[in-house]
């Protein structure tokens, strides 16, 4: 059986690069991503600061919006 390697999609961008107070459910699970384990909602986000999935900018959180671009965006 051939082992194919593939990104999980949308979460290319969650690493160091990332806002310090982006969160989401994997963040607090330390285990290595098993692709035979059907995916669950691995892309809920929330903000540290509002405790919601809108940032105290207004607009939504998640792996791309939250950048350098943003004046609530905190790097790590």
């Amino acid at each position: 059986m051939a082992i194919i390697n593939r990104e999980r999609a949308g979460l290319t961008r969650i690493g160091n690069d990332r806002c310090d107070n982006l969160r989401w459910k994997g963040l607090y699970i330390e285990a290595e991503w098993d692709p035979t384990v059907p995916h669950s909602n691995d892309r809920a986000f929330w903000c540290d600061k509002t405790l919601i999935p809108i940032g105290p900018d207004g607009k939504p959180v998640d792996e791309y919006e939250c950048n350098e671009t943003r004046s609530c965006y905190k790097p790590l």
